[in-house]
């Protein structure tokens, strides 16, 4: 049930920054579409974050503590951009426009996925 919730979480973020942002776009012929490839793309995002992420954290250390930690935002964005390629390399339809677009639609989901994480119960 906690795998469910952070995907529906993820696909939230996801939506928000999409509704936001002109540059990251999610395509499909109807709305059942959308929401699939939305779902779809929640879920290899997640992957991402569970499996790239962390191992690009801890080579960036140094730098992370050099930008006080702000260098987690280009880490957040790349891993959009990462999620973006592998969504367009399966013939998924999601696009994210640009590096400066990946770092505000990063912070969105971030903001989204926090909030979800405080209204969904965990489990605990």
């Amino acid at each position: 049930m906690s795998f469910l919730l952070k995907v529906l979480a993820s696909a939230a973020g996801l939506a928000a920054a999409a509704w936001l942002l002109d540059g990251i776009t999610i395509t499909g012929d109807t709305d059942n579409d959308r929401v699939i490839t939305l779902l779809v793309v929640a879920v290899i995002f997640g992957v991402v974050d569970g499996f790239v992420a962390p191992v690009i954290k801890v080579l960036a250390i140094p730098f992370i503590v050099l930008t006080l930690g702000l260098f987690l935002l280009v880490v957040n964005a790349l891993m959009l951009l990462l999620t973006s390629a592998i969504a367009d390399a399966v013939g998924l339809g999601f696009a994210v426009d640009g590096f400066w677009t990946a770092v505000i639609g990063s912070v969105v989901i971030s903001i989204v996925g926090w909030i979800a994480h405080l209204v969904l119960p965990d489990g605990r």
